[in-house]
């Protein structure tokens, strides 16, 4: 029994590791061709690539550091009216997907906009008065925007369980706000700064919807260049390496931050003054009010604002709403399937990693874990090369049709990237699961599968439940892997989102996109539920 669970987790390992261990096997097919295809990349393509990644990732890095570091201070060593609201309002820019933004800003600000119309009509300008946003700037606003609550959440948790006593301390201690701020607070929050950075960074050189849509020539877009485009598999492989190589660093970077961590966290009393918030009064509080206010604004009032005026000046009776719900329901098919099997995957990992202790288990759980590291366009490469190996060496297989022309790719493809999501979800359950109780419940005859079942499921129905609703908005709203690898009439609300957008008719493309952000609220709504709860 032992062998064949061994087996089995081997195998999932190997299914779900398809995608990179082909892409990295790709550079075993060096030749002649394969030198002269690198060759004309590094003297052509390949250092715009480069560049324009490193300047997007750079920009983003500043502005989701700063933005996020400041809206946490502020909502936690400071106490101003309104500041509970803006706790949880700093986190609805999470339930905006960025390329959906890029929709919103670029219909209001561009050139034939209504902004820049109304501008040249009042004051009787010519000409563009506003910088392009379709450009690597534009690009950098939007991801700051969307991206920032990654760097507030996680900063904002570090400091009211750390720094909030040691900042009184000093205060007491005579050091004025700014030395406080320098020397006690930013020191304790950096690990939790570094890992926010890492997740905002991985999502960037994921990205496909907003580069694509500003023509922006990263790694991202090259790989589907090369690949659809110029019908270069190899240069799509090795350009998929090349990103995947970038997202290894971040890792590496925010695995060395956490390592440097050591502090213990200290809680005073309760009814204590000593991690009292410092009260603002008169212009410090429409200062506070600036700082958490103009992210909320940029990254999620506006943008639905601009939406729902596109939606209001199109033709209604034009719009497709029969096919809106055909969309809507491909949408909501395909989240389901995944999110179920994510979930059943995630539970018999997570049952194997409590109940055995052995290097097949780790690695496994390790391995799959990493899935959501690897963006969506190294599965895509990663899935169809050896796709297309298979069907040169065998033409008659029918792997290339239940790849490409069934769901069973593009749920391959989901799976591998969204089960860490649902494992880090069962994961947290598994945590709060006593390891007495499975020992109780071996001595009353439950083991294997009736342990997991009446012992483990009851105490794990709420983890489970999250982690099939983080799958399902995830899913919902992925678009790289979508656009490529879905079945002939099986558009998803983000695919058609993303060609209606490309096509400039806005005014359609708002309704699949508001449905993708109502959709992305429920998650961070529960998520300011919780951490409401939590620091109650």
């Amino acid at each position: 029994m032992r062998l064949l669970q061994t087996l089995a987790l081997v195998l999932l390992a190997a299914v779900l590791c398809v995608p990179v261990l082909s892409v990295l096997a790709s550079w075993a097919q060096w030749d002649a061709g394969t030198a002269n295809i690198l060759s004309e990349m590094a003297a052509t393509v390949l250092p715009e690539y480069a560049l324009t990644t490193v300047i997007l990732c750079v920009g983003v890095a500043l502005g989701v550091v700063g933005v996020g570091t400041v809206t946490a201070m502020a909502v936690t060593l400071v106490d101003f009216p309104g500041r509970r609201q803006f706790e949880w309002l700093l986190l609805l820019p999470m339930a905006m997907p960025a390329y959906v933004v890029a929709y919103a800003y670029t219909d209001f600000f561009q050139f034939s906009g209504p902004f820049q119309t109304w501008l040249r009509a009042s004051f009787g300008l010519q000409g563009r008065l506003l910088p392009e946003i379709r450009s690597t700037g534009g690009a950098t606003l939007i991801f700051i925007v969307v991206l920032y609550p990654y760097v507030y959440l996680l900063a904002r948790a570090a400091l009211s369980e750390r720094a909030a006593h040691l900042m009184e301390a000093a205060r007491l201690m005579g050091a004025p706000l700014s030395r406080r701020l320098r020397q006690v607070a930013l020191p304790m929050i950096r690990p939790a700064l570094v890992a926010g950075l890492a997740l905002a960074l991985m999502e960037v050189l994921a990205d496909y919807g907003v580069v694509t849509y500003f023509g922006i020539q990263t790694f991202t877009a090259g790989i589907y260049k090369a690949w659809l485009s110029m019908d270069n598999r190899v240069a799509a492989a090795q350009l998929a390496t090349m990103l995947l190589a970038s997202v290894v660093l971040v890792l590496s970077l925010e695995r060395h931050a956490r390592r440097r961590q050591r502090f213990a966290s200290v809680r005073g009393r309760a009814g204590s003054n000593e991690a009292q918030a410092l009260p603002l009064s008169g212009s410090g509080v429409v200062l506070a009010w600036a700082v958490c206010g103009v992210p909320i604004l940029l990254g999620f009032v506006l943008p639905v604002a601009f939406q729902l005026r596109a939606l209001y000046a199109a033709d209604w009776e034009m719009l497709p709403w029969t096919r809106y719900l055909a969309w809507g329901w491909n949408s909501v098919y395909l989240a389901g399937l995944t999110a179920a099997l994510a979930v059943l995957l995630a539970l018999g990992l997570a049952y194997v990693q409590r109940t055995r202790r052995d290097w097949a288990s780790r690695g496994v759980v390790g391995l799959v874990s990493l899935g959501y590291a690897v963006p969506g366009a190294v599965v895509l490469v990663g899935l169809l090369l050896p796709v297309g190996w298979v069907q040169g060496r065998w033409p008659d297989a029918q792997l290339g049709y239940w790849i490409t022309a069934t769901v069973l790719g593009l749920i391959w493809a989901y799976l591998v990237r969204f089960t860490a999501v649902a494992m880090q979800s069962v994961h947290s359950g598994y945590t709060r699961i006593a390891p007495s109780l499975d020992e109780s419940a071996r001595m009353l005859g439950a083991s294997g599968p009736r342990l997991l079942a009446r012992v483990h499921w009851p105490l794990l129905k709420r983890s489970t439940a999250a982690a099939g609703l983080l799958v399902f908005v995830d899913v919902m709203k992925e678009l790289p892997v979508t656009v490529v690898l879905r079945p002939f009439n099986t558009d998803t609300l983000a695919v058609i989102a993303n060609q209606l957008a490309r096509d400039e008719r806005l005014g359609e493309a708002a309704v699949p996109a508001l449905a993708l952000v109502a959709v992305g609220l429920i998650p961070v709504m529960l998520l300011s539920r919780a951490l409401r709860a939590k620091s109650g």
